[in-house]
């Protein structure tokens, strides 16, 4: 890579000196930050795993490695590690970047890492961005800051994500979650975004299908990337231009989900319709309707460890429960546990 001389003043004096170094950096991690956007393939399907606890709230790295043992073998593209359902608002920044380490180390070199490192603050981001490629992320999930929600103007998302994108050493990957943020990022803000070198693509869990369809038409000839952020909307989101999914029910019917997406790309579109349908009760279930802790019911009652959650979330009640047993068992996929 050739460096342009023309970042250098004629006559540099010490205090120039912390100016032209950052010049530089930045224009060195742009370069390699491109050449490893390129190689970044996102079709396919990735769990986004939960993490999992002991009932003194510690993380249970055994029972990490237990569920990776059966996960190791459904066909995900790889995985992504303190996204919504790792709990990550809950977590420090230590067992953050300790979940990504473990999880590089119980898995081959050439599974895909996405580790979720979004701050409230971009400094923050950044470096925990960076701290988590140092532990083996191939890229980072940014979901937009939202504690000064009325102050997060389009503007003020943009700068965000390009400083950040500017300073990463790995690709971002932008979140779009407005059930947890309050924030719909709209389809010109993307479309904005996806020029940039670093910034490879979306995960949108919005499920608003023309939505979606738009940030694919607007950033396709950018060579970005749009994941479905549930199995809900999956297949209608491939059909209209996404790639894969980050999906949390694949952490429970992982094979299924694969399904869907190679019955997909084998035009065997009827059978992926069908299942589908099986699908969407479950799904709904454990995202949006109980969320985390009905995730972690189902993980147990199909026979994977998914433990208590991390206060303030809650154990679900003996009703809810049985409606996590019920969606799974009428829709023929019957409980181990």
């Amino acid at each position: 890579m050739m460096v342009s001389w023309v970042l250098f003043p004629r006559v540099l004096s010490p205090a120039n000196w912390t100016c032209v170094v950052e010049k530089v950096k930045l224009v060195t991690n742009r370069y390699f930050s491109r050449t490893s956007a390129v190689s970044v393939d996102l079709s396919g399907i990735f769990p986004p795993i939960p993490t999992p606890f002991n009932e003194d709230e510690s993380i249970a790295f055994d029972k990490l490695a237990s569920n990776f043992q059966h996960w190791e073998k459904v066909p995900f593209q790889g995985y992504v590690v303190q996204g919504s359902n790792g709990e990550y608002p809950l977590l420090t920044t230590q067992e953050r970047v300790g979940m990504v380490s473990q999880v590089r180390h119980l898995i081959p070199s050439d599974k895909l890492l996405i580790a979720g490192s979004a701050c409230e603050s971009t400094r923050g981001t950044i470096e925990l961005s960076n701290k988590m490629a140092a532990a083996g992320a191939n890229a980072v999930l940014v979901v937009n800051p939202s504690y000064f929600k009325n102050s997060m103007t389009a503007r003020a998302l943009v700068r965000h994500y390009e400083t950040v994108a500017d300073r990463s050493s790995v690709p971002v990957i932008i979140y779009n979650m407005p059930a947890n943020t309050g924030i719909d990022l709209t389809a010109d803000l993307i479309s904005q975004l996806a020029p940039h070198p670093n910034i490879i693509g979306l995960k949108d869990s919005g499920g608003d299908i023309a939505k979606i369809a738009r940030v694919v038409s607007l950033t396709r000839h950018h060579k970005f990337q749009v994941l479905a952020g549930s199995t809900g909307f999956l297949l209608p989101s491939l059909l209209v231009g996404c790639v894969g999914g980050i999906n949390g029910l694949a952490n429970i019917l992982g094979d299924e989900v694969c399904t869907i997406y190679n019955l997909f790309t084998k035009s065997k579109l009827q059978e992926a319709v069908e299942l589908h349908l099986r699908l969407v009760t479950p799904n709904a279930t454990v995202t949006r309707e109980l969320g985390v802790p009905a995730m972690k019911e189902a993980m147990d009652m199909m026979g994977l460890y998914g433990g208590p959650c991390r206060q303030p979330l809650q154990p679900l009640t003996d009703s809810d429960r049985q409606l996590v047993r019920d969606a799974f068992s009428r829709n023929g996929f019957l409980p181990k546990c």
